[in-house]
């Protein structure tokens, strides 16, 4: 397959790129993206997503799209401005992805478009397959119209599937980077009682699972891109203390939480016990669908 790819970047997108023959790379900037990527793809062309469309001459001999653009929901506090930003690169950036795809002379057959287990909001204990209806916060809110937009493709002949991704676990950066310093000083524990389900996945999972989706034609709408064991924050912590030889044992509290990252808080302490029913049911192996596997593998 000849691929297109967006977000390519960020923390997941190096470890698709390397899954692929020569990709094409969409690119605010194109210039950091040759230092720490050109190596990896064919061409990069400029593309500002929340600005307009991409040229039609990216999409030329081009099979699948895999579209991770977006804002980092994790850094920074939630201000009007960046809850703003957040959106807009979701929703105008994945709109204007598809008409760059309408107005191409030739159309991909698939598009891939990431978007988030926050989609559920928080669930408590209930199981959460790709049917499972929405939450009405602010970040389902925005995976809502954000699968809206990638899902308007489909009225183009191209096949869909919206990647509703966890927590990506992988060395280098991600979730687990923010975690171990705490951890490695002795002072890290669970989020308030720990009771609470996180969805994770080891990101050489979600760079093979966004190539399943790609490849394999009966994949189609959501699909849960999460690790198919997922543990509850306690058990997480206490899988990352093992496996750094630390204690873990001062749970943060929720006030104090919400006093340094604000809305942010009410993400961490979600409970959202996500089944990715699609990638079983069509056949997609794991490598790494134990959490005490996967960390050992990361923190090796």
């Amino acid at each position: 397959m000849k691929a297109l790819v967006t977000g390519a970047t960020g923390f997941v997108g190096p470890r698709l790129l390397r899954l692929l023959n020569g990709p094409v790379v969409l690119s605010r900037n194109p210039d950091r993206a040759q230092q720490s990527i050109g190596h990896l793809c064919s061409r990069i062309v400029h593309w500002d997503s929340v600005q307009g469309p991409p040229p039609p001459q990216a999409f030329e001999g081009i099979d699948v799209v895999l579209h991770l653009a977006g804002e980092s929901v994790a850094e920074g506090r939630w201000t009007p401005a960046q809850k703003s930003r957040i959106r807009d690169s979701r929703v105008i950036g994945t709109r204007h992805l598809v008409q760059g795809i309408a107005q191409a002379s030739e159309k991909p057959t698939v598009l891939v478009s990431a978007s988030a287990v926050g989609y559920y909001g928080d669930r408590g204990e209930e199981e959460l397959p790709e049917s499972a209806p929405p939450a009405h916060d602010f970040l389902a809110d925005v995976c809502v119209e954000w699968e809206r937009e990638a899902l308007a493709a489909e009225r183009l002949g191209v096949r869909v599937v919206t990647a509703r991704t966890g927590i990506v676990l992988g060395a280098g950066g991600g979730a687990l980077a923010k975690m171990l310093t705490p951890f490695k000083l002795g002072g890290g524990g669970p989020l308030g009682n720990g009771r609470q389900w996180m969805p994770w996945i080891h990101v050489a999972d979600l760079a093979r699972l966004y190539m399943h989706a790609a490849e394999t034609a009966s994949v189609h709408g959501p699909m849960n891109s999460v690790a198919p064991h997922p543990v509850r924050n306690s058990e997480f912590t206490k899988a990352l203390a093992r496996q750094l030889h630390r204690p873990a044992f001062l749970p943060a509290p929720y006030f104090g939480l919400r006093l340094l990252f604000g809305e942010f808080a009410k993400v961490l302490f979600a409970s959202q016990r996500v089944i990715p029913q699609v990638a079983l049911d069509t056949g997609f192996v794991f490598q790494y669908p134990e959490i005490a596997a996967a960390l050992r593998e990361i923190l090796a």
